[in-house]
């Protein structure tokens, strides 16, 4: 049973379960800003957008990239479905550069759809996700 100043975290990709534990708080981007959500929150359900996910657990705090998917928030659960949810440990800092690299030169000459735009900017948010947890910032 889950003490009552806790809630349950729980992050899952189409890979695998990334974790399942009970926090004492959680920080998800989602597509209306960063949220904070302590036990007791109320109800609700977002869209995720490419950041920094952060949790803490007796005064440690971890954090990971999460971009793709939903978060369900209840009174006692936070539920995420992303597409990916990587740590910091499972991030190739060269590869995030040139992904950034090549998403800043196509937006900046952009003449393709609005679609194809957001498509890009997605890849943009995603890879200065990844170099800022990376570089610890």
């Amino acid at each position: 049973m889950i003490n009552e100043k806790m809630i349950n975290l729980e992050i899952v990709t189409p890979e695998k379960k990334v974790i399942d534990e009970a926090v004492d708080a959680v920080s998800v981007p989602t597509a209306k800003g960063e949220i904070g959500i302590l036990p007791n929150h109320a109800p609700l359900i977002s869209t995720l957008r490419s950041g920094i996910l952060s949790y803490t657990n007796k005064g440690t705090t971890e954090s990971m990239v999460v971009s793709g998917g939903f978060v369900e928030v209840s009174t006692d659960k936070v539920s995420i479905l992303a597409d990916i949810a990587e740590s910091k440990d499972e991030i190739d800092i060269d590869v995030a550069k040139t992904e950034r690299e090549e998403a800043q030169k196509l937006l900046g000459d952009w003449k393709g759809s609005e679609d194809e735009f957001e498509v890009e900017l997605e890849r943009l948010e995603k890879a200065q996700a990844r170099l800022q947890l990376t570089s610890g910032k």
